[in-house]
């Protein structure tokens, strides 16, 4: 008998004999696929080359004037309808750490208005769908009359898409708004302003399959599905200590720093990984199951032959970048807790005050710290850090009027160049399912094939389908906790 994987976890400590998995990766990918594999019964081991849980998804201390700050590498958000991060979350005992809005509300401040800039909200009602929007839409400022209605066609004609069709991957997003009507102000003051902040591009380099995945599972799913929620705690603290915790708790092994050299198969049919750092005796580490949940190219470079038919896709996964910038203000200058912009370079910028330990810290006095997303960074990626202070502090002022007569007391940047995959157009065939050719060899990240655009709720998916395909090769009862993994509500299989 197997119990839920919300249930608490199994006493802690490694399970004497039975089936053994390996895990290498500890992003959120292979930390859920090492979860679901132990609450199954398996003794599971994790390797991690970083010092860290968490992959992209991570935090970090520094020195700041104002003190030492809890820093997030960048900023992440979730919405109501990510059901797998949501299991990840409560399963490692974080939830209270990253709530949901009670009803959709984005502030979005136009920089180009009349008087310097106007505010408009996307919020949605308790009515049903598609009605929740409406209200929204019919008052939102940023758009003409005819470009709402427009809009409003455009996402029922979205609605009747299914995203798993496989002629929607080779279709440019832009392409098809513009056959629907959809003017360069609608995209940028809606279907963009959306889509970037979760696909990681715009919508003239987004797979119409991925895009429309994104709105119709997001907007038009049902009425609270892109409620968002974010975490109001550093990211290392829910993707690295509740998780550390809960790996110990289900009896999971996890070597940090230590770099897997090779993966090959033993002539009795395991699964062994060559390791650098490992703190044991050195000796190769051996199991029956064996996920690979590390980015694409790392996992081509494990891969051995024959795992795949045409491995050399892998590499042809491209990737997208994010840079974050922080800002800290001697004083308050926004008294939401984020808002989204348009008309200006700025994208998505968030109070980070509270979570990273600032409004606590002895030199902060009033301070307030801002941090500002910038999702598909291509053009800014690689600038210094004095020529983005330069083009984006003007712009932050533009906002928030308050900030002009405010001191900046540290400005830096974190990037992340390879922080996604890209969601071009094609990308879908690229992209592998859990399962090689190999047996006992499975495949996990946001890359794989999820349905999914690059997000932590893909990631998480990734290590429960590779879990849960493993567990079924293997005929090992399991739970499955997510109906959109199998179908159903979460019920034991085998």
């Amino acid at each position: 008998m197997t119990h839920s994987a919300l249930d608490p976890a199994p006493a802690a400590g490694p399970r004497p004999g039975g089936r053994a998995a390996l895990v290498i990766g500890g992003g959120l990918a292979g930390t859920a696929a090492a979860l679901a594999l132990a609450d199954a019964g398996l003794r599971v081991t994790l390797i991690e080359g970083r010092p860290r849980l968490g992959g992209l998804a991570f935090s970090f201390h520094r020195s700041s004037p104002a003190g030492v700050l809890s820093v997030d590498n960048g900023q992440h958000v979730y919405l109501r309808c990510c059901d797998a991060y949501q299991w990840f979350l409560e399963r490692v005992g974080a939830a209270r750490l990253a709530p949901l809005q009670g009803r959709l509300d984005v502030p979005v401040l136009d920089a180009r208005g009349r008087s310097g800039r106007r505010l408009g909200r996307l919020r949605r009602t308790a009515l049903p769908v598609p009605l929740h929007l409406s209200a929204s839409l019919a008052t939102y400022p940023h758009l003409s009359l005819a470009e709402r209605a427009q809009v409003g066609r455009a996402a029922l004609a979205l609605g009747r898409l299914d995203p798993r069709d496989p002629e929607l991957d080779g279709v440019d997003f832009a392409g098809w708004l513009r056959r629907h009507g959809q003017s360069p102000r609608a995209v940028e003051a809606l279907w963009d302003l959306v889509g970037v902040a979760t696909l990681n591009a715009t919508a003239s380099n987004a797979s119409l399959g991925l895009a429309a995945m994104v709105f119709k599972t997001g907007l038009l799913s049902r009425p609270g599905a892109a409620d968002i929620g974010w975490a109001r705690a550093p990211l290392g603290e829910l993707h690295h200590t509740h998780a550390r915790r809960a790996l110990d708790a289900a009896g999971v092994t996890t070597e940090l720093r230590t770099r897997v050299t090779g993966v090959t198969r033993t002539p009795e049919g395991r699964w062994s990984a060559a390791t650098a750092g490992r703190p044991a005796d050195g000796s190769p580490a051996e199991a029956d199951v064996l996920v690979l949940a590390v980015p694409q190219r790392e996992a081509h470079a494990l891969l051995p032959d024959g795992a795949l038919k045409d491995p050399g896709r892998l590499l042809r996964i491209g990737s997208a970048p994010i840079l974050n910038l922080h800002v800290i203000y001697d004083r308050t200058v926004l008294r939401r807790p984020f808002f989204a912009a348009i008309g200006s370079p700025v994208q998505w910028v968030f109070d980070r005050t509270d979570a990273s330990g600032l409004r606590d810290a002895p030199g902060a006095g009033d301070s307030q710290y801002l941090a500002v997303s910038q999702s598909a960074a291509y053009d800014d990626i690689d600038r210094p850090v004095a020529e983005l202070r330069a083009r984006y502090l003007p712009e932050l002022e533009r906002l928030l009027p308050v900030a002009r007569g405010a001191r900046v007391r540290d400005f830096f940047v974190t990037r992340e160049r390879t922080a996604t995959f890209a969601p071009v157009p094609g990308v879908g065939l690229l992209r592998p399912s859990a399962p090689t050719d190999a047996p006992g060899l499975y495949l996990a990240g946001a890359w794989t094939a999820t349905g999914w655009p690059a997000t932590m709720e893909g990631a998480v998916r990734s290590g429960l389908s590779a879990a849960r395909t493993a567990l079924t090769d293997l005929g090992r009862p399991h739970v499955n906790p997510l109906p959109a993994l199998g179908g159903g509500t979460p019920k034991e299989v085998a």
